[in-house]
């Protein structure tokens, strides 16, 4: 019997990985429409909310005077008359917008960007006791995706954002305590640190990112493998009220989390939005290439395991990940920081904290059990 020719057998495996690739995206785009449907069919059996609302437009997103257009098309058909909009500007942030929403009555402020946009309303509407409504159109959504409220649907995030639906969940802090200028702890959603993560999206490419999104920071982390250690002290604080402190820690980000979930990947499988801690994780690698290639593993077997820390196969590349309700870190040179993708200025003392449960955010899918206290779960 002769053997299979090789061209053959090369066309088989391209027809077999072609046809995987099929099923997979049909099972994708199945359980897409599913869930739409399950989400249209949940917010038919919502009632609108008839209160004034605010909007808080970016108008630097493309889409911008398109989705203001279609929010004032949605509300008269809603018959939502109490509407107002107010865009942010350079030197006017969704802070200092929400705080203008909320002098002039609103009942809720909804922040109609992406992630920068989301974070800053937040911090202003963070307790209050005004609930948050988010229509997601920024590059990466993050925290909309976490909350389940959907990214590619505006009808469908407007019918979330002005109908009774909410749930309750941690607000994060970052106080740079060596600017004397700062009046108040900048907000994070999803995560903040210092160090290497800073500065990848520091140095992210403004128009690569618009036409890779989220990709590009990877292209910016290659760029910067090579950058030196941060040196430091860090005390972190227990729910319990006990401390720790780590001197002379040397590491190449120092992360807080509040959600762990980015596109793909888990950075921080354990943190959870509504539990009224953070989840630090001190990340470090030796050995150049060899320990970043041994990074990415951890963080794979993070993603696939869902549970936090490195994986067994490492040599090269740590993980620690530790829990608290602040954390407060000495750096020996200063170095940048960001808040949930947004710059902040080089630093070398800041502090971690969090307000539990203290943002009222308006989310699609009303948990029976929960429905009677308005606090609600997204979709999983």
């Amino acid at each position: 019997m002769g053997t299979m020719p090789t061209a053959t057998i090369v066309a088989i495996v391209l027809a077999v990985v072609a046809g995987i690739v099929v099923i997979a995206a049909a099972a994708y785009l199945a359980v897409r429409t599913l869930r739409r449907r399950r989400l249209a069919e949940q917010l038919d059996r919502r009632d609108d909310d008839q209160v004034h609302y605010a909007f808080i437009v970016n108008p630097s997103k493309p889409q911008a005077a398109e989705r203001k257009r279609h929010i004032k098309q949605f509300c008269k058909a809603k018959g939502l008359t109490e509407i107002e909009f107010i865009e942010t500007k350079l030197d006017k942030d969704g802070r200092a917008c929400a705080k203008e929403a909320l002098a002039h009555g609103a009942d809720v402020v909804v922040a109609v960007g992406g992630d920068g946009t989301v974070r800053t309303v937040a911090s202003a509407v963070s307790g209050t006791g005004h609930a948050l409504g988010i229509i997601p159109i920024g590059t990466g959504n993050l925290f909309a995706r976490n909350m389940g409220i959907p990214v590619d649907d505006i009808d469908a995030a407007l019918s979330v954002a002005t109908s009774h639906g909410s749930r309750h969940v941690d607000m994060g802090r970052l106080t740079l305590l060596d600017d004397p200028d700062s009046d108040h702890g900048h907000a994070f959603l999803i995560i903040a640190g210092i160090g290497f993560d800073a500065l990848m999206i520091d140095d992210t490419d403004p128009e690569l990112k618009k036409n890779i999104s989220w990709l590009a920071y990877f292209v910016s982390g290659v760029k910067n493998l090579f950058a030196p250690k941060y040196h430091g002290s860090v005390t972190i604080r227990s729910a319990d009220g006990s401390s720790h402190t780590i001197k002379g820690l040397a590491f190449r980000t120092f992360m807080a989390g509040n959600c762990g979930q980015i596109p793909f990947f888990s950075l921080m499988p354990d943190a959870s939005y509504d539990d009224g801690i953070l989840d630090f994780e001190i990340i470090d690698t030796s050995g150049g290439i060899l320990g970043w290639a041994n990074l990415f593993g951890d963080v794979v077997h993070q993603t696939i395991t869902g549970k936090s820390g490195s994986s067994p196969l490492s040599t090269n590349s740590s993980i620690d990940n530790i829990q608290g309700v602040s954390a407060e870190i000495m750096l020996e040179k200063p170095a940048l920081a960001q808040v949930d993708g947004d710059m902040l200025p080089v630093t070398r003392h800041i502090r971690f904290d969090v307000e539990r449960k203290a943002l009222c955010v308006r989310v699609p899918e009303v948990d029976p059990d929960l429905s009677a206290t308005g606090i609600i779960p997204p979709i999983k």
